[in-house]
């Protein structure tokens, strides 16, 4: 026979009583007082669903224990500073379903942060974030077009992971000033929680300032969506930095990955990676997310007199590999030291290249600096077209971008830190990231911040990925 325990807890004006009976893990109460008295941070589990609006507050630690899904049109507000670990070994995530709302609203000095509660954390101690929403997706559920169902395991027999709609302007809260660390979950092959998942976000939601570290697996990924994000970081995670899907047509500006040269996926690992669908597809909407300003440190840092590619795992890919119909832009960002920078990948599908030849996929004023294959294409086979690599190298010389020989000639202040401290991802003097910004192409649209340089830090005075951020982990 189960015991019937009875728990009471005050949240700032909220009180909430719970009552814990039937399963924890499916049914359980919101939320169960753990510990703490008086003069001690009191560390509370969330557990199953969120129904009702909800506040966390600061001087408390809250661990989520397996899935924990705010639904019923709830609001779960965080306080700056609030600090969500993963239960240890309960996969836990917190999972924000369509209808309802997260505003966690840190701030420079005060951010809130997801991470393990272990004391010697490693990635995929926890599950990671899901952000669920109504903007239109071109994923398909049990025959139903413009609803998906999002990967990871998430409970459906409710409709609790599905996602998608007819609103580009869903709202779904608010992510500033975030961190999430040590985050991911495989729960089957291709199948897996990211350090955050977006399904189907629409334009109404803020995402800005916003770290992924230690991901294990993709850092970022979005299924559809609308949503626009700014101020990105994506630090030494397992599989992909940016991973774009299923018609995400959202806008990204100021973005940084950072790659450990010797963690790398068994799928292999890229910085961005970009599909239509799985199927390369005409589905629409059709993936065309817009990319600006970004800096992507890869694996291999090399110079005219040494470089590391012997030495990085084998498992590194792409740079960019963009693929199955997908039709994302990019301008104003460098790429460095992949295996591969640039890869348009015809292979599957409606061949990547008519995207190219329509004008829909565009690359400019981009840099490539110390990739090995600055430049790579693969032909369709079943769809063949008159598309070559020589047709892709003119076509990426038209668009102002350039390529340089070794990661040291794009000249950043300290990009490749050793492990411990912070990077320093400023443009050193003579670099040419330091000028080249161009905003005149109509991808560009006015929710873009114009700016003169390349790449997602100005100068050495211009320092938003850092004192909010940890790059110590």
């Amino acid at each position: 026979m189960k015991k019937f325990v009875l728990y009471s807890l005050m949240l700032g004006t909220l009180a909430t009583t719970v009552t814990a009976c039937r399963n924890i893990e499916e049914d359980g109460p919101t939320i169960i007082q753990n510990g703490g008295s008086t003069g001690e941070t009191e560390n509370l589990i969330l557990s199953g669903k969120i129904t009702s609006s909800l506040t966390l507050k600061a001087n408390k630690t809250y661990k989520l224990r397996g899935l924990v899904y705010v639904t019923n049109g709830a609001t779960l507000t965080i306080e700056p500073g609030t600090k969500i670990v993963g239960e240890a070994d309960k996969n836990g995530s917190l999972i924000i379903t369509r209808g309802s709302k997260i505003m966690a609203e840190g701030t420079a000095s005060n951010p809130i942060i997801f991470t393990s509660e272990k004391p010697s954390p490693k990635r995929g101690d926890w599950a990671g974030l899901v952000i669920l929403g109504a903007a239109p997706t071109n994923a398909s559920f049990n025959g139903q077009a413009g609803i998906g169902e999002i990967e990871g395991g998430i409970n459906n027999t409710e409709g609790l992971g599905l996602y998608g709609g007819t609103n580009a302007a869903d709202n779904s809260g608010v992510l500033k000033y975030v961190r999430v660390e040590y985050a991911g979950y495989a729960f089957l092959p291709d199948k897996e929680i990211n350090g955050i998942t977006f399904g189907g976000v629409g334009n109404g939601t803020t995402v800005d300032y916003v770290e992924v570290a230690y991901a294990n697996d993709d850092s970022f990924e979005w299924f559809g969506g609308t949503v626009n994000c700014s101020h990105l970081i994506s630090y030494k995670g397992l599989d992909d930095d940016f991973d774009t899907d299923n018609g995400f047509s959202g806008k990204i500006q100021f973005g940084i990955g950072v790659r450990d040269s010797q963690i790398a996926d068994v799928s292999g690992s890229n910085a961005f990676e970009s599909d239509n669908d799985a199927n390369g597809s005409s589905l629409t909407p059709q993936t065309g997310a817009t990319f600006s300003n970004m800096t992507i440190i890869g694996p291999i840092n090399s110079t005219s007199t040494g470089t590391n590619v012997s030495t990085i795992n084998s498992l590194f890919q792409n740079a960019l590999q963009i693929r199955r119909n997908s039709s994302i832009s990019v301008f104003n960002s460098v790429f460095t030291g992949f295996p591969v920078g640039l890869f348009i990948d015809a292979t599957k599908g409606v061949p990547t290249d008519n995207n190219i030849v329509g004008s829909s996929l565009v690359f400019q004023n981009n840099i490539l600096a110390g990739n090995v294959t600055p430049l790579k294409f693969a032909g369709s086979t079943t769809t063949p077209t008159t598309f070559t690599l020589t047709d892709l190298t003119n076509w990426f010389n038209t668009g102002g971008n350039s390529t340089l020989t070794y990661t040291a000639d794009a000249k950043f202040t300290n990009a490749w830190a050793p492990a411990g401290t912070t990077p320093n991802f400023s443009p050193a003097a003579g670099s040419a990231l330091l000028t080249g910004g161009v905003f005149t192409h109509a991808k560009l649209t006015s929710w873009f911040t114009p700016v003169t340089y390349r790449g997602a830090v100005k100068d050495a005075t211009d320092t938003w990925y850092a004192g909010w951020t940890n790059y110590n982990l």
